[in-house]
């Protein structure tokens, strides 16, 4: 396993959850952290817990603050990061004919354009010093289908191609991408959604992943040589 000690890396959505657990691993391996996320109070809290972090809020789904935060992150690094996590999204559930335009706009925004607004800011000098890891948090949704996931699948098949199309150009560059495709997972992200059987009927919380599941996958992927590239993993409940 390689050594992530000296590195920098960006976690976005990291107040909480997946993004959280995977803030602190990586700041435990000695890796100069930045947690991104929409509230302050509760990145910088979250921050104070990891030592040499640094917490920078940002609207993944605004270009300006995307823009506004990366050039932070790059001059609080002196470059852009060696690891880029995207890792933030929303989920909700609702079938199509319901799904409000709002809702499915969100989603979107949130769960595909704004990770692809970090890549753009950071691939670039990534190619051109020839190192760089992006891991991408994907779901099950990415690939299987679901009732009431309009635009949660659209928005994670949308990511799947994203990390498919990266990983195509970016083969010999030294820059290497990672899809992390996780089934349900124990998170806060549930605590607002009812889960139903395929009658209708809802049913108690269904057998889910621990956070640090996913977290100890992310970091198996980053902590292997150079020379390998993890593609993709998917994980689901045992």
């Amino acid at each position: 396993m390689a050594s992530l000690g000296g590195r920098t890396a960006v976690v976005t959505g990291a107040s909480r959850g997946i993004g959280a657990g995977i803030a602190e691993a990586l700041g435990g391996q000695g890796v100069r952290v930045v947690l991104v996320a929409r509230t302050e109070a509760k990145l910088k809290e979250r921050a104070a817990r990891i030592k040499g972090s640094i917490a920078v809020p940002c609207d993944i789904t605004d270009p300006k603050s995307v823009e506004q935060a990366t050039k932070r992150i790059i001059t609080e690094l002196s470059g852009v990061p060696d690891i880029l996590v995207n890792n933030a999204g929303i989920f909700s559930v609702a079938v199509a004919a319901e799904t409000t335009a709002e809702s499915f706009i969100e989603t979107i925004n949130t769960n595909l354009v704004g990770p692809f607004l970090f890549v753009r800011a950071f691939l670039g000098e990534m190619k051109a010093r020839n190192r760089g890891h992006i891991v991408t948090i994907g779901s099950i949704a990415d690939r299987t289908i679901f009732t009431g996931n309009a635009a949660y699948s659209a928005a994670k098949f949308g990511l799947r191609a994203l990390h498919e199309v990266m990983r195509a150009e970016l083969r010999g560059t030294g820059v290497r991408t990672t899809l992390i495709s996780p089934a349900a997972t124990d998170t806060e992200i549930w605590n607002s959604v009812t889960v139903t059987d395929p009658a209708g009927k809802p049913h108690s919380k269904r057998p889910m992943l621990d956070p640090n599941d996913v977290v100890g996958a992310v970091m198996f992927a980053l902590t292997q040589p150079a020379r390998v590239n993890v593609d993709e993993l998917r994980l689901s409940h045992g």
